[in-house]
């Protein structure tokens, strides 16, 4: 019983090891270079698409809770 434990382990240290070299090999194309009029560009963008949704999410929320009390709110 402790030699297939030993020997479980042994191929997933083994396996383990592949996915990390293959995660290394492919790490290195995924990295971005800085560019830093690009990378104030970008955080202008965000700031301004932030706003943008947060408005159109206040606005929502709003007319659900007015929707709300009209249709099954406050009933005299």
């Amino acid at each position: 019983m402790g030699t297939t434990r030993t020997k479980r382990w042994m191929l997933f240290k083994r396996l383990m090891k592949k996915e990390l070299w293959r995660w290394k090999f492919l790490g290195s194309a995924f990295k971005w270079k800085k560019i830093p009029s690009l990378t104030i560009q970008l955080s202008f963008i965000d700031d301004v698409l932030f706003k943008i949704a947060s408005v159109l999410e206040a606005i929502f929320l709003v007319s659900t809770l007015c929707f709300f009390y009209l249709c099954c709110g406050c009933h005299f």
